[in-house]
């Protein structure tokens, strides 16, 4: 998982060196980033439920493989076409896998050691954003801006082989099964649904009337296609207008399509439940305030945080012209802190709940201050520019904070058989909060900048996201402020 999440990140400093090697123009370039984050996102919730389905190994080793090989074409293209393919197929494999882990995480972990598992998980979601922009600047260092952009792709295979191996040898065995009962309870764990094994006949209450039963290991097995299609195209048309470059106006028609086809969706998987059918995401799961609360707050946090990195990279290398190296160690000492509040948000979070969330949300407000106001001081004092890594400390803070313990917040009353589906949704509003997210400060960054300067960009696109993060604390307030009165 950190690989394919690191994916994300490192392709940010070797834009510049694709550029040169392939000849590619600013449109192919921009299709490197978004061809991967719109099949990353688009197939996360319907992979998340085959891996209910069929288990989560075996969709868990596609996705490797398809991420690897596809690392290999990315890292031998010839030519811009190849590449984007290539990236297409990438985030494909990358969607493929992610729902998977959590999802195991979810079924084989319970009360503290649950928390400590999606500790592990924060880490190295924390790490992988702020370290990719430091691999890649390693990467270009050694081996040139002509044809180093190739190794940040190559990279990735001996690491696919290497997980394809270790999988084989640990995963639990059949590979090839559904999700089964749920084990026992822990004693420190809340209530949790499980699904009823095989041979129990199930009679539903809409069901119950016309005096039809069907046995609920059947239903459990419903891959809902129709389901499966209609979010994948309606989570398309939301992604396409803020991750394609200078979007037309047909292209923003999308997003009330999209709206539309979510509308559809809802109206499926309702008729498709009363029709005594599994949907491949059981809508109840919104009225249970944890998950639904917890799903908010992770989107407003990425379409606010993820843009941090970004900007320091435009503003260090465009705006200051330092290295990509240089830019990828500014953010190291986020990176390490992140993992390290990560691990202990994890053991703690059981005791402190949503308290250890909006600590990390207050973090992230200091350190977007104090990056501000080393900016100003640097451009109008000579203030030295390497006191921006300890303020991004704080970002690296807040990641810890708020990525893992949301997390297993968000996902600790959802039912077993629904952990990967339910952890796709969780992860789709990641993913739509980053794109749209990225589109919204950049544009406002980039219009700034024609009007203004360097720092005054920086301080506008710093600015929007605290907005963000400000809407991000209330909600998070609001859900502590709803755990009290249970």
């Amino acid at each position: 998982m950190f690989m394919s999440l690191v994916g994300v990140s490192i392709v940010n400093v070797v834009l510049p060196s694709i550029q040169t090697g392939l000849h590619a123009d600013d449109t192919d370039i921009q299709w490197v980033l978004s061809g991967y984050a719109l099949t990353f996102g688009v197939v996360l919730v319907a992979a998340g439920r085959a891996g209910d389905i069929v288990g989560r190994a075996p969709i868990f080793l596609a996705g490797v493989v398809i991420f690897t090989l596809s690392s290999v074409g990315a890292g031998l293209a010839p030519d811009p076409l190849t590449l984007n393919i290539a990236r297409f197929i990438q985030g494909l494999g990358s969607g493929l896998l992610n729902p998977q882990v959590v999802g195991m995480i979810q079924h084989n972990f319970r009360g503290r050691e649950r928390g400590r598992a999606y500790g592990a998980l924060g880490s190295v979601v924390g790490v992988s954003v702020a370290i990719g922009p430091l691999i890649g600047g390693l990467i270009i260092q050694l081996f040139g801006a002509e044809t180093g952009w190739r190794w940040t792709f190559l990279v990735n295979v001996p690491v696919g082989v290497l997980v394809v191996i270790l999988a084989l040898l640990w995963f639990p065995r059949p590979l090839f099964t559904r999700v089964p009962a749920a084990p026992a309870r822990h004693p420190e764990e809340r209530a949790e649904t499980s699904p009823p094994v095989e041979a129990e006949l199930v009679v539903e209450p809409d069901v119950a009337i016309t005096g039809r039963a069907r046995r609920r290991g059947t239903r459990d097995r419903d891959l809902d296609p129709v389901g499966a299609l209609l979010l994948g195209v309606a989570v398309l048309a939301l992604l396409l207008p803020f991750v394609q470059g200078n979007p037309t106006i047909w292209t923003w028609l999308l997003l009330p399509a999209g709206l539309a086809l979510m509308a559809a969706w809802v109206a499926w998987e309702k008729g498709y439940r009363a029709r005594g059918r599994s949907p491949m995401v059981d809508l109840d799961l919104f009225r249970t305030g944890s998950f639904t609360y917890g799903t908010l707050i992770a989107g407003l946090y990425f379409l606010g945080v993820t843009s941090v990195w970004v900007l320091v990279a435009l503003y260090l290398q465009n705006g200051l012209h330092m290295t990509a190296l240089d830019t990828g160690l500014m953010g190291l000492p986020a990176a390490l802190t992140s993992a390290v509040v990560s691990n202990w948000a994890g053991k703690r979070v059981m005791d402190y709940g949503r308290k250890i969330v909006i600590g990390g949300i207050v973090a992230s407000f200091v350190g977007l201050g104090l990056s501000v106001l080393v900016i100003q001081l640097n451009a109008h004092t000579g203030f030295p520019i390497w006191w921006l890594a300890l303020a991004l400390l704080f970002i690296g803070v807040a990641q810890g904070a708020v990525i893992s313990p949301n997390q297993t917040l968000t996902l600790t009353d959802v039912p077993l058989r629904y952990s990967g589906s339910a952890g796709g949704v969780l992860q789709t509003g990641q993913r739509i909060g980053t794109a749209v997210g990225l589109a919204l400060v950049t544009a406002i960054f980039f219009a700034t900048l024609a009007a203004s300067d360097w720092q005054g960009a920086f301080t506008t696109g710093f600015a929007v996201i605290a907005g963000v993060v400000l809407i991000t604390l209330f909600v998070a307030l609001a859900d502590e402020r709803r755990r009290r009165r249970i």
